[in-house]
Order: structure tokens, then C-alpha cells, then sequence
């Protein structure tokens, strides 16, 4: 499909859109990196990053669903005699 088949309007907010696209893609990626700079320097500090992980994956959750999970976590780990 060519420009003149999208029409100049629709063309010139196609492309408007793919550049903020593309824009918001290098901000999520510079993010991630800050991130893994904070996960880094938590391991130097002497925390548990994978707990962190853990933790913060947790605290994103609605609080009946983990309990529901925390729940079913037990029953599976008395099952497999933990």
C-alpha cells in the first residue's frame, strides 16, 4: 500500500503514530535498564533480588488472589510433603 493509497491525513497520523511508538519503545527500554541498575545495586547492598522479584510480583497482586494463591500454595507443598 502506498502513501497515496492512505490518503495525505491518514498517512501523515500513521506515521505520527509509529514515531511515538517508536519513542515510547526507548523509553520502556532506558526504564528497564534503570531497573536492573536498582536490582544491581539492591545484590551490593546484600539483598536477595530474586526475593525482591518475588516480593514486588506480590505486592502487584490483588490481595484475594494472593491469599488465594498463598492457599493453594500450601495445600500443594503439605501434597508433596514440604
Amino acid at each position: 500500500m502506498s502513501e497515496s493509497e492512505i490518503g495525505g491525513a491518514a498517512s501523515e497520523r500513521l506515521k505520527a503514530l509509529i514515531d511515538r511508538i517508536e519513542r515510547l519503545e526507548e523509553e520502556k527500554k532506558a526504564l528497564a535498564e534503570d531497573i536492573k541498575e536498582v536490582y544491581s545495586e539492591a545484590k551490593s547492598a546484600g539483598f536477595d533480588v530474586k526475593v525482591m522479584r518475588q516480593l514486588i510480583r506480590l505486592r502487584k497482586m490483588d490481595e484475594s488472589d494472593r491469599n488465594e494463591m498463598e492457599e493453594i500454595l500450601t495445600i500443594y507443598m503439605r501434597a508433596v510433603g514440604m
